[in-house]
């Protein structure tokens, strides 16, 4: 057979491996490389996201499932990048994460640096790596949280000042020499691989890279590998094959092994069903009165006008963005009367004091839903001034019908101010939700989250503040139905088309719109 099951003993596992004293030198990149760079894999059927999105959240705002979290493990190059690789081409999921352990190495103090100079500091021990770190973070993207990823410069022996933003997904690819050497680690993988290459194949792989890429001699490449890198992997890397549940023989190109892991992969997914329920969503909240949290504009005579002539099908596209524009400017004035403020006592030109209000908070930042939330940014900025803009792309999958993130944009800090979120309209509620959901991944206070639309569904309302109660909603308009197509009855039509002047077909449907109208 090509591939072998091995039963998991973790109990016989302490913490960390016994230590040895030997030293490796040091390696030669520059940076580490946290394997969701680049964010695209291209393949013959599809563009799959490796830099990772928040997961599917239900209708009560909280994570439907844990990612699936598949450990790699071997010696150093023994092909365990390649076979993570190949296994996200053939599972083709669209949201994957690969997070290398590279990326997690201590920082090392001055002695350590020392000793990494004169070649004598062991890289490829267990203690080199910073497990607290990577098993808080492994849990993190495993509960569906957004993390920020060390990159570690080999050449200071230091971590950089920035570090990368990485989301959950439906799958984690985790892969390391030291991927089952820590207890906690192995708790939080759901299949463990052991990539078992011949040694003969990976001594040839490591002279063909040292001499072309790092311009060493054959000598030293030999006298290397027979002093640090194997008495490494026989103490440290080969004992932890006994408790992978797969043993992958040859690498990469085992594909009747790669083929077992993703048929395995692909039942635990359907288990776990990381769906979006959008009949649960649609259903949870009927008949039920609409929440305290919820602040309508005043049906004036003149809102119900400017209503009367967005809603018009007939109205020019010039009518319906001087219309639009004017309703965005009194929503966006009745949003900021929900900001915080404080007594602020002025003197006035005749020198007299006058007791006025304030702001009461660091900053105000606005985000945009993309592509229509993007048209009331103008409203923001001619009333908040130097306001700070963020941007969110959220797009329905065609074949799922769920939610997914594409893009995102937002300033830095972003979890002291608050924040302003707009999108023109909100039906079933699972964009702003998930908009919502990204706010908090990234430590906005829930109650410092406005959530302003034109025109919103009853059943968006309802499911935005169930899931989020503190969130506060403004509209300037609720309408009561959704049809079979989630559109909003009576509605206002595709916000962006109009708006943009782009057509949609007669048989148009908001999941068909980069105008993500939910």
């Amino acid at each position: 057979m090509c591939w072998a099951l091995a039963s998991t003993r973790e109990g016989s596992l302490d913490r960390l491996l016994p230590t040895i004293s030997t030293g490796l030198s040091p390696r030669k990149r520059t940076t580490s490389q946290c394997k969701s760079e680049p964010p695209l894999l291209r393949t013959s059927k599809r563009t799959i996201y490796t830099a990772g999105r928040p997961p599917w959240y239900n209708e009560h705002g909280t994570q439907s499932k844990e990612a699936f979290v598949i450990g790699l493990c071997g010696g150093s190059a023994s092909g365990k990048t390649t076979v993570a690789r190949k296994i996200i081409e053939a599972l083709d999921v669209p949201w994957v994460v690969l997070l290398s352990m590279d990326s997690f190495y201590k920082v090392l103090s001055e002695e350590e640096q020392l000793l990494a100079a004169s070649n004598d500091y062991n890289f490829d021990h267990p203690d080199a790596f910073d497990f607290a770190l990577l098993v808080h973070t492994l849990r993190k993207l495993k509960q569906g949280k957004s993390v920020k990823i060390p990159v570690y410069d080999f050449t200071t022996h230091g971590r950089q000042k920035e570090w990368k933003t990485v989301y959950g997904a439906s799958v984690i690819i985790f892969e390391g020499i030291m991927s089952f050497a820590d207890k906690e680690l192995l708790k939080l993988l759901d299949m463990k691989i052991f990539v078992d290459t011949d040694s003969d194949i990976r001594l040839v792989r490591r002279l063909r890279r040292d001499i072309t890429e790092r311009g060493r001699d054959i000598e030293g490449v030999i006298k290397q590998y027979n002093k640090f890198v194997k008495p490494a992997f026989e103490q440290y890397i080969e004992p932890t094959m006994r408790l992978a549940d797969i043993v992958v023989p040859r690498g990469g190109g085992n594909m009747v092994a790669i083929d077992l892991i993703v048929q395995h992969v692909h039942s635990q997914l359907e288990e776990r069903k990381l769906r979006w329920d959008m009949a649960a969503l649609a259903s949870a909240h009927q008949a039920q009165p609409l929440p305290a949290t919820l602040s309508v504009l005043e049906n004036t005579p003149q809102v119900r006008g400017m209503h009367t002539i967005i809603r018009n099908k007939d109205t020019s596209r010039d009518e319906f963005i001087f219309y639009s524009k004017r309703l965005m400017r009194l929503l966006i004035e009745r949003a900021l009367s929900f900001l915080p403020s404080q007594v602020h006592v002025v003197q006035t030109p005749q020198g007299q004091d006058y007791e006025g209000r304030t702001f009461h908070g660091k900053r105000i930042t606005g985000v945009s839903i993309l592509r229509a939330g993007e048209t009331m940014e103008p409203a923001l900025r001619a009333v908040c001034k130097d306001v700070r803009i963020g941007k969110i792309l959220i797009q329905t999958n065609q074949d799922t019908g769920e939610p997914e993130l594409h893009y995102l944009r937002l300033p830095k800090d972003i979890s002291e101010d608050h924040v302003i979120l707009m999108d023109c309209t909100v039906s079933t509620g699972a964009a702003a939700m998930m908009a919502v959901r990204v706010l908090l991944d990234h430590d906005v206070q829930e109650d410092k989250i406005l959530l302003v639309s034109l025109l919103m569904a009853e059943m968006g309302v309802h499911s935005v503040a169930y899931a989020f109660p503190q969130v506060k909603i403004i509209t300037t308009a609720v309408d009561k139905k959704v049809n079979d197509l989630f559109h909003i009855i009576p509605g206002i039509g595709n916000f962006g088309d109009r708006y943009f002047g782009t057509d949609a077909p007669p048989d148009w449907s908001d999941e068909d719109m980069d105008e993500p109208s939910y």
